[in-house]
Order: C-alpha cells, then sequence, then structure tokens
C-alpha cells in the first residue's frame, strides 16, 4: 500500500487497530519494526494512565496483514 492513499482517518493508535483487527499489538509493532507496515507519529494523546500515544499505523495495511495472520501457539514449559 502507499503512503498517498491514505486518509486521515486511516491512522489508528495500536489499542484501537488490536479492537479492529484481532492482532495482538506486540505483532503490530513487529510488523512495524520489520517494515511491512508504516509507522507514524503520534498527537500526543494521554493513554489515562500517564503515558502518550506516540505511534501510529495504517489500519488498512493492518487489516490487509490480519486476514492472512495465524496466531502460533506458544510451547508448552518444560519439565525440569
Amino acid at each position: 500500500m502507499d503512503v498517498t492513499e491514505l486518509y486521515p482517518d486511516d491512522l489508528v493508535f495500536e489499542d484501537q487497530a488490536v479492537a479492529e483487527t484481532g492482532v495482538p499489538g506486540t505483532v503490530i509493532r513487529q510488523w512495524a519494526r520489520r517494515g511491512k507496515i508504516h509507522r507514524f507519529q503520534g498527537n500526543g494523546q494521554l493513554t489515562g494512565q500517564g503515558h502518550e500515544y506516540k505511534t501510529m499505523y495504517a489500519l488498512p495495511e493492518i487489516r490487509e496483514r490480519a486476514r492472512t495472520y495465524r496466531p502460533m501457539p506458544q510451547r508448552a514449559p518444560r519439565a525440569a
């Protein structure tokens, strides 16, 4: 997806993207770190817990990737 195709309404914070797509926030951050989706500077909106949302993501890109996302089962803890 080209960045010029995005509208301002397409940019969402991580918690909004998680609620919309069901993909965990850690996975969204990993996609952004690997360059699979774009990251944008946030507007400094407060979360209510003393932190600021600093990063916004393009929701159409996350929706596109979420179609093929399959959660990986975690390994069971090994007995000592």
